[in-house]
Parts: structure tokens; C-alpha cells; sequence
């Protein structure tokens, strides 16, 4: 079954030209994909969580003793998030005794979990002795609470949870 175009025309024959040509645009297009998303998922992502493996294992038995002496303080400290027209969290700290504490400068941030880049420190106001709110806008996503509570420039309370905002 012919048209009237086809009618007078030959079959194009495949030459070791034309496969050259077919088999390196293929292959070209392919690189050109992988080379994009290479550079993309390095750009978004180093993949590093640690600067130094090293420096941080050197320090576990500094992380650990602080972990025994903050565990041999008894203290609670809360973290509530509050919604409504200024949606913030709220961190209240008491002691053994569930006295307030005072003196303490809180450093609280939100986490990112894949990508330290993305980390929100929170600017934070005391509202009364041991209990503190954030005041930054906070994204929404899923990150990690970490609050640290200071006194006289050392980290006495130090805590990290995972949360949905």
C-alpha cells in the first residue's frame, strides 16, 4: 500500500554514518542527564553531617560525662508549641523540687535533619524565670528542637526531639 508521496521515493538505507550519528547522540544525551543531575545533587546536598569524624569521636567522652551530669540534675525542661495568632514554642525549665530556674540563657534551633545549611536559630524572650518563647517565624516541615540551656557561658542542659511544625 503506497500514498501518492511515498509513491516515488526510495527507502532511505541506514549507513555506518547514520548509526555513528544515532549511537553518539544517544550516548551525549545520556551524559549530558547524568553530568545535570550530578551537579544538582551536589550543590543540594555535600552529604557530610560532621565536619571532622575525628574531632567528634575525640569528644564523645566529653558528651558523655555532660549527658551523666545533666541527668544527675533531675531537672525538667518542656517544650509546648503554641498556635494562634503569634504561634510560637514555649520552653519552661524546673528543677528537682519543679522550682523554676533562673539564670539561665536558653539557645534553641530548629534542625534541619538532612541539611545543616537550613537551620533556624530561634530568638527567644524570657516570659518569667525558667520559662522562655520563641518569638522567629517558624517554616513549616519536620525538624529537630534543640535546646540548650546556659549558665555563666557552659551548657548545663542540653536536649534535641524530633517535631512537625
Amino acid at each position: 500500500m503506497s500514498t501518492k508521496a511515498n509513491a516515488g521515493r526510495s527507502p532511505r538505507p541506514i549507513t555506518g554514518r547514520t548509526v555513528l550519528l544515532y549511537f553518539v547522540s544517544f550516548f551525549g544525551v545520556i551524559f549530558a542527564v547524568n553530568f545535570y543531575m550530578v551537579r544538582v545533587a551536589v550543590s543540594s546536598f555535600s552529604g557530610v553531617e560532621t565536619e571532622s569524624a575525628y574531632k567528634a569521636g575525640l569528644s564523645f567522652k566529653n558528651d558523655v560525662a555532660a549527658a551523666h551530669a545533666q541527668d544527675a540534675l533531675h531537672w525538667t525542661v518542656e517544650a509546648a508549641l503554641q498556635h494562634g495568632d503569634a504561634p510560637g514554642i514555649v520552653i519552661t525549665a524546673r528543677d528537682a523540687e519543679g522550682q523554676a530556674l533562673m539564670g539561665l540563657l536558653p539557645e534553641i534551633r530548629l534542625a534541619h535533619p538532612t541539611d545543616k545549611r537550613r537551620d533556624v536559630p530561634l530568638e527567644v524572650v524570657e516570659l518569667s524565670p525558667g520559662r522562655f518563647r520563641s518569638v522567629t517565624p517558624m517554616p513549616e516541615g519536620q525538624w529537630d528542637l534543640v535546646i540548650g540551656l546556659n549558665r555563666d557561658e557552659e551548657t548545663v542542659f542540653r536536649s534535641k526531639s524530633r517535631i512537625v511544625l
